[in-house]
């Protein structure tokens, strides 16, 4: 016998062992191996097809949140229009309102300026008529402290008056 070469008989009962082995794992092993292998690989495909259709929702998603992203934009936008334009508004109002205030300030002020105008020309008018009824009666007291002079005023008076009835009488 040689190390290299198995005996006759050796070589014999390997290839039955071998043979009585393949057929029993080809009868009972294998189909449990290949069924395994199918199952393992159908829950594989339904793995890929679930995440493509995950995939698929994520993009629909996605897209959904970018619309309301975009719709949110659009409507703060819109509101800033209209803060800005309501900002304006109040602040035109504002300004006509304080305009109206003034205007009125300043005719209430040029009002009164006025009636204190005339008031104090009429004061002065008043004085000026004091003064010179006080200068008429000094220059009257004066003028008239003679008999002869006050009966000649008086005959001047009663003159001119009877010249004026006479006028009015004409017209």
């Amino acid at each position: 016998m040689s190390l290299l070469l198995p005996d006759a008989g050796l070589l014999f009962w390997m290839l039955l062992a071998f043979g009585v082995v393949f057929a029993v794992l080809y009868k009972y092993g294998f189909p449990v191996i290949t069924s395994m292998i199918d199952a393992r690989k159908k829950y594989i495909d339904d793995a890929l097809k679930e995440a493509k259709e995950a995939n698929e929702r994520i993009a629909d998603i996605e897209e959904q949140c970018n619309g309301l992203v975009e719709e949110a934009r659009q409507k703060q936008m819109e509101i800033l229009r209209e803060a800005t334009a309501a900002r304006e508004q109040i602040m035109k109002e504002a300004r006509e309102k304080a305009d109206a205030e003034t205007e009125k300030i300043i005719a209430e002020a040029k009002r009164e300026i006025e009636q204190q105008r005339t008031d104090a020309m009429n004061a002065v008018r008043e004085e000026a008529a004091k003064v010179a009824v006080a200068v008429a009666e000094k220059i009257l007291r004066k003028e008239l402290a003679v008999k002869d002079r006050q009966q000649a005023y008086i005959e001047k008076l009663v003159d001119e008056v009877k010249d004026g009835i006479k006028e009015s009488d004409s017209k």
